[in-house]
């Protein structure tokens, strides 16, 4: 077989299926082009991608300054090491750092790597910063959390099919009741060896928890109180997804010129991926001020490929894209448009219990259980009508496309999503 031989859908989903190691449960749709808001399949059909590469995609499939910012670079010099500088990892640095007001990045390749370097670098502080006993720094995360499925990372998660089987488990970890404050200060009180709060601003792969108003803000004031590090978990949430260019987003440059709605807590420790790249590259990034990255020393972290020139150069125009396509403003105004409409509907339906979300990244609620497959069905339903999306947690649809969709667009898919309901409704 010629590796640019076009396949059948059926042909390509059987050599995967055959070859490749059975770690994932895809929508059946083979994939073969993207653009914009738009991907289509190996026969051609057409699609609106509501899932966006699970938030990676936000500036869109292909973005063309983004993908001729990586083309560029891959001619020119692709990978040195951290054994040399390279001149465009700096630029790429002062960049980032200046956009959300940190004095230092640590630049990694994927979301998970990003989330192991905030805990390595948390630990760090804790030992030789706060005064913490060496190896016995505990972090407080949440229940129902998502950072990863690493060793460690899934040490934490108490989601079975991540855990089982996997152990024996890192230690170091407290878990919390995700939106409680008085868990959290319990949980401070509980043990002087507490050296950070990991938290997703969002829960995403929790079926898009969004909590209360206030917590974010009032969980930093508790970790600012007892000394303790707000690790913000933004891989998903981040880069202008839910109407600002953060979740989070406080005292950062981008409040005043991109982002919509309050600013609420500037973390310790910013943890960023996904989007970063546009989806065209694996980037991630770690963000502190010095006081606590400084704790890191040759030695101590690194990766062969993060860093590298083409991720630097993808990195520093993806989040130019953002800024100058006004991104953060569309996903916000999109979103009020898209839970508004879905709202209208619910309210004379049977099949959804309610939509919730932030900006452009939202979910319905389907009126079954976990265990059955009906939101499985609708989302096939949805793929058959021109839209993919994909449940989460059984019951549970994400609907997150990507921000440069237009709203004649936007509404164009809730017409088709309220279609592909009623053929469910009892």
């Amino acid at each position: 077989m010629a590796v640019l031989e076009q396949l059948t859908s059926q042909e390509a989903m059987d050599l995967e299926n055959k070859y490749g190691a059975h770690n994932y449960h895809p929508l059946p749709v083979v994939l073969s082009k993207g653009e914009g808001v738009f991907v289509w399949d190996a026969e051609g059909k057409k699609y609106y991608d509501f899932l966006s590469a699970y938030s990676a995609v936000n500036q869109g499939h292909c973005h063309p300054r983004i993908v001729k910012a990586m083309t560029d670079q891959a001619q020119t010099l692709t990978l040195t090491s951290r054994a040399f500088y390279n001149d465009i990892l700096g630029k790429y640095e002062k960049y980032a750092t200046e956009t959300f007001n940190y004095d230092k990045l640590l630049p990694m390749n994927t979301g998970a790597e990003a989330v192991e370097t905030a805990l390595k670098l948390c630990r760090k502080w804790a030992y030789e910063v706060k005064g913490i006993d060496e190896n016995e720094a505990e972090i407080i995360v949440c229940e129902n959390n998502f950072h990863g499925r690493t060793t460690t990372i899934i040490s934490f998660s108490n989601d079975p099919v991540a855990r089982k089987n996997f152990g024996p488990y890192t230690k170091g970890f407290i878990k919390i009741e995700y939106d409680n404050l008085k868990a959290l200060e319990d949980a401070l009180n509980s043990s002087k060896n507490i050296a950070g709060f990991l938290v997703e601003p969002i829960q995403g792969e929790a079926g898009v928890y969004v909590p209360s108003e206030g917590y974010l803000a009032a969980a930093k004031a508790l970790c600012a109180k007892h000394n303790v590090l707000f690790i913000a978990d933004e891989v998903q949430t981040g880069i202008a997804r839910t109407g600002r260019l953060l979740a989070t987003c406080g005292n950062c440059s981008c409040a005043d010129k991109h982002c919509s709605g309050t600013p609420e807590v500037k973390a310790d420790i910013l943890i960023l991926g996904k989007a970063l790249s546009g989806g065209a590259y694996p980037v991630s990034a770690v963000l502190a001020n010095d006081d606590i990255m400084n704790v890191i020393k040759p030695g101590n972290h690194g990766s062969t490929f993060g860093g590298n020139p083409i991720a630097a150069a993808i990195g520093m125009e993806a989040l130019s894209v953002i800024k100058d396509e006004k991104l953060a403003e569309n996903a916000q105004v999109l979103g009020e448009l898209f839970r508004a409409e879905l709202s209208s509907y619910i309210k004379s339906s049977t099949m959804v219990n309610g939509v919730r979300g932030k900006g452009l990244l939202n979910a319905i609620l389907i009126n079954d259980t976990e265990e059955s497959s009906t939101a499985w069905d609708i989302c096939i339903a949805l793929r058959d009508n021109g839209l993919l999306a994909k449940p989460t947690h059984g019951n549970i649809i994400r609907f997150a496309p990507p921000l440069v969709m237009n709203k004649e667009q936007l509404l164009d898919c809730v017409r088709i999503i309220k279609k592909t309901l009623e053929q469910f409704e009892k």
